[in-house]
Formats: C-alpha cells, structure tokens, sequence
C-alpha cells in the first residue's frame, strides 16, 4: 500500500523565508515610523529678526586683478588689505575667476582668503 516514512524531517525553509521577508519589511518601514509628542513652544519676540550673514565676492580678471565690490587690488596687495577687512567670519566667500588664470593665481587668492579665517569659501563656475 503507501509506504509512510516513520522518521520526517521537519522543513523549516519556508519558515525562514517569510521570518526574512519580516525582517525586510520591518527593516524598511521602522525608520519612517516617527513618534511626535506635542510641546507647546513659547512665544518669542516678533520684533527681532534673524540677521541674514553677509556673503563677499571676489572677482579676478584675467590681468590678474582683483575686485571686491567696486574695489580693485593687484594680486600682491590684496593679501594685505584681505587680512585687515572687517568682515564676519562666518560669511560666505564666493571666488570667481577668469578661466585663463594660472591656477597658481586662484590657489593664492583661496589661500590669503583661508588664512584670513573663512571657512565657508566657494569657487564659483558656470
């Protein structure tokens, strides 16, 4: 008649393949789950408004000057007047620079505006 085995194996392979699918699922949605208290904040001051920082650009032609704002500085004197600006270190500086300089000529430039203490210098290109 039918020969029954008297010894089964236990199959846990589908077991297993939908505790990972789980664990792939959880996996996914767990971080998009967010839990919101509500806090009611105080009122602030709506006289005072937040100080926008102030941003510098730098421009340099290809005769090697450079221009800030309606100032003109050669390359050797711009370090020194650089140096002594009076500007908020935490502004932006933005470098832009005729693509026929020598790359020695910006690498300077970006190094008198680093030494000055500004972290936050950008080379702007098109």
């Amino acid at each position: 008649m039918f020969n029954w085995d008297d010894d089964p194996d236990l199959n846990i392979t589908p077991l297993m393949d939908v505790m990972l699918v789980l664990m792939a699922v959880l996996m996914i949605a767990a971080p998009t789950i967010t839990y919101q208290e509500q806090i009611k904040l105080p009122d602030g001051s709506k006289t005072t408004k937040s100080q926008k920082l102030d941003s510098v650009t730098i421009r340099m032609d290809k005769t090697r000057k450079v221009y800030i704002d309606d100032n003109v500085y050669e390359m050797n004197s711009f370090s020194d007047y650089f140096s002594n600006k009076d500007i908020d270190k935490n502004s932006s500086i933005y470098i832009r620079a005729d693509e026929s300089l020598a790359y020695k000529d910006i690498m300077d430039v970006l190094k008198d505006v680093k030494k000055a203490g500004f972290l936050n210098v950008s080379l702007i290109t098109e």
